[in-house]
């Protein structure tokens, strides 16, 4: 078994995906030996895979800087109160509003200088998952091949390397361009109260929402329904080929089926292992902007409420709106992640049910 393993794991150049795999965890994961991992997976002895240490410095990292923004913004927000305070004393209303305009400049440049890189840094992480599952799905679907999974193979692999380069491409090209618009609207909307426009910017953060789970169920659902209907027929071509391989090959017919039942075996080891690396790469992806979006988000709406005794209602509303988009970021960047490790999974379920059928 130890010799089929080594030889298909040559043959398909599986050492290769391995060091391209490791550059995609190093940041999260610095001491993650991908390669021993591989080997622990193929044996069936994962131990802890993730250092939690890694992950609460990573924590710790990104939450002292964006506390710093934070720090800012309430600064700021404080020395306006101060200022308007003084100048509403005084009776002068125009020299206030001229503080107002300033401090509202003040912080939307803050905000939307930060909200680029963040977008920047999704669109990456969304592109880096994208050009992993083009290199990863070629190998896992090649060792669905060697386990027999001829139908389940044919159909999968135009659907998923579709849907993959479509959902990546898709978000990237409108959804973060359509929230970087409704952002725009919102700081529009609360320059002034003589303007209005905050539902429609809503509707437009509802509907990538709405949109994002539209995504997830399609891609969910077409893999399932067609992985169900192809496992029963590979496993019943493997049955049939097995059996008709002891049958009508003379005396060595059945050393050679029991041959056969072994290189599938191995191959169904490799190719679950092969998926769990796919699904700790994700992770590994996504996790950093995962951990910074998430942060934000939570900042951002602590912001809004401490403030919210001192400073103006549409300052409030804006900083609200702006934890609100950073709340779509952190959906999208979920969604993508479960999606394609919902996908890897079904993938691997697929092929395991039809070997059960042999």
């Amino acid at each position: 078994m130890n010799e089929i393993l080594n030889s298909q794991s040559d043959a398909l150049n599986i050492s290769d995906f391995l060091s391209s795999a490791e550059k995609y965890t190093q940041n999260v994961f610095p001491d993650l030996d991908i390669t021993e991992l591989f080997s622990n997976a193929i044996s069936g002895s994962i131990g802890n895979i993730f250092e939690i240490n890694n992950i609460f410095d990573v924590f710790l990292q990104e939450f002292s800087e964006i506390i710093t923004l934070m720090i800012s913004i309430v600064t700021i927000i404080i020395i306006h109160s101060i200022f308007k305070t003084i100048i509403e004393n005084l009776g002068n209303s125009n020299s206030s509003k001229v503080v107002y305009f300033v401090q509202y400049l003040i912080i939307v440049t803050i905000i939307t200088n930060n909200f680029v890189t963040i977008l920047d840094l999704t669109k990456d992480c969304i592109n880096n998952i994208v050009i992993f599952m083009n290199l990863f799905i070629p190998l896992l679907l090649t060792l669905m091949l060697t386990t027999g999974s001829l139908v389940t193979t044919t159909i999968t692999e135009p659907i998923l390397i579709f849907m993959v380069n479509f959902i990546g491409n898709f978000i990237s090209s409108f959804l973060i361009p359509f929230l970087l618009v409704s952002i725009t609207i919102s700081i529009i909307s609360n320059i002034s109260k003589k303007i209005s426009i905050d539902k429609l910017s809503k509707f437009m953060k509802s509907s990538i929402i709405w949109i994002l789970g539209i995504i997830l169920t399609i891609f969910s659902c077409t893999l399932s329904i067609e992985g169900t209907l192809s496992s029963s027929v590979d496993g019943m071509t493997g049955k049939t080929a097995k059996a008709a391989v002891s049958t009508f090959i003379p005396v060595v017919g059945k050393i050679l089926g029991d041959t056969v039942d072994s290189v599938i075996g191995c191959g169904n080891i490799l190719k679950n292992s092969v998926g769990i690396i796919g699904i700790i790469v994700i992770i590994g992806i996504v996790l950093i902007p995962i951990i910074k979006i998430g942060i934000l988000w939570f900042s951002f709406k602590l912001t809004s409420a401490v403030c919210e005794v001192i400073a103006d209602k549409k300052i409030i509303s804006l900083i609200e709106e702006i934890g609100d988009s950073y709340k779509i970021l952190f959906a999208i960047l979920i969604s993508v992640s479960i999606m394609f490790v919902i996908g890897i999974t079904l993938v691997l379920k697929v092929t395991n049910t039809a070997l059960m059928y042999r």
